[in-house]
């Protein structure tokens, strides 16, 4: 029995070391493992965890994922630093004059982002693409969404994007009441 144990623990090892193994040649080539954080992975004193932008295999074999990262990342920095000059940067006109600096600052003045990770990129519409990025947000309750008083928030969304400014920018979010309550979003609490 003993032999058994053992010889389906050593298969066991095997299969997973082939399915998890990087090559050299991978490694090599520039091709990066990616990692996908857990959202299980986290105690509530780590909270958001690492603000880095994590991609899925889909993700990175997508034509405009390294640009999709690129601008997530921005933006998320941008966020984090509450650099209102640097968010402008990855959003739509349309976006920053719905969007006052003020009112911005208002809006993020204790939020903080992390265990970021973008699941799928999709074409849309007019040349534009539609991001599914899930994050962890900390923040003040008084900050927190009306009728989602947490000060930790896991978010599901759909973030839209086109080109414009010879890149791509992220557009407005639509939602039903602008506190990430409509469709496309999904929240819970931490």
């Amino acid at each position: 029995m003993l032999v058994v144990v053992l010889s389906v623990t050593v298969a066991g090892g095997l299969v997973a070391r082939e399915l998890y193994h990087t090559s050299a040649d991978d490694v090599q080539s520039g091709v990066m493992p990616i990692t996908v954080p857990s959202s299980t992975s986290h105690d509530s004193r780590s909270e958001p965890g690492s603000g880095r932008v994590e991609i899925t295999p889909d993700v990175a074999g997508h034509p405009a994922g390294q640009a999709v990262l690129a601008v997530l990342q921005t933006y998320f920095d941008a966020l984090n630093a509450k650099n209102y000059a640097m968010w402008r940067q990855t959003v739509t006109t349309a976006r920053i004059q719905n969007t006052s600096q003020s009112a911005w600052h208002t809006e993020f003045r204790s939020t903080k982002d992390g265990s970021i990770l973008v699941y799928r990129i999709e074409e849309a519409a007019d040349n534009s693409l539609s991001v599914l990025v899930g994050f962890t947000s900390t923040q003040s309750i008084d900050e927190a969404p009306a009728n989602f008083q947490y000060p930790c928030i896991r978010w599901r969304l759909e973030l839209p994007m086109r080109i414009e400014g010879g890149g791509y920018r992220i557009d407005i979010v639509q939602s039903g009441s602008g506190s990430g309550s409509g469709s496309g979003v999904e929240r819970e609490r931490c």
